[in-house]
């Protein structure tokens, strides 16, 4: 049985008077591989169908994650904790991430809720369109969205397990930094690289 304690840090309030409105935005931790994982093996399909050899597939397909783990970090560091001194904004900042600092351990809010990951997928792969056109576009955006997962199952990884190897507890480290420390630092979640390269990495107190 949960303790009050744990009931606290589990919990989150309704981001919505309406209870429809409010349902679409708890989601299953499951939703984003079923989601996208469909999505990934078709844009590689499409990408062979289209004459694209196998070395040229997994090149994209590592560019795409790479991809990934920058726009995590700006997402993360510009996006989320985006918060104008506006009411509404201070609204907006609460439904997009604020719920989520102030309830870290919410299940059904640790994953992007598919009415928002679906429209910024579509944003992103007409980016990727537009830059290189097709089919160069479907392979790269596989990989874009491989990282997406990757992100999305560290995050709640990280939040309901111990890990037990020297990058999992680092990556747990930095992270629970972010949300208990100073959360100007340590924007990557899946990754420190462009924590490291940006010099955001979290800080250790000094006694």
């Amino acid at each position: 049985m949960a303790t009050p304690r744990t009931a606290q840090l589990s919990a989150s309030p309704p981001l919505f008077r309406s209870r429809f409105l409010d349902f679409f935005s708890r989601i299953h931790p499951a939703a984003p591989a079923l989601l996208f994982g469909p999505a990934i093996v078709v844009l590689i399909v499409l990408g062979a169908g289209e004459g694209q050899g196998a070395l040229e597939i997994v090149g994209l397909v590592v560019a795409g994650f790479l991809l990934w783990t920058l726009a995590e970090y700006w997402l993360h560091r510009k996006l989320f904790h985006w918060d104008p001194d506006h009411p509404i904004g201070h609204r907006l900042h609460f439904i997009i991430h604020g719920v989520h600092h102030d309830h870290p351990n919410d299940r059904m809010r640790l994953v992007m809720p598919p009415a928002a990951s679906i429209p910024l997928a579509a944003l992103f792969f007409g980016i990727f369109w537009l830059i290189v056109g097709l089919p160069t576009a479907y392979p790269l955006f596989a990989g874009f969205l491989v990282g997406y997962l990757v992100y999305d199952y560290t995050h709640y990884y990280l939040h309901h397990f111990v890990p037990k190897s020297q990058l999992g507890k680092r990556l747990r480290e930095a992270h629970m930094r972010h949300h208990f420390q100073d959360h100007r630092y340590g924007f990557g979640v899946s990754s420190p690289l462009w924590d490291k390269v940006f010099r955001t990495m979290p800080r250790t107190r000094r006694g």
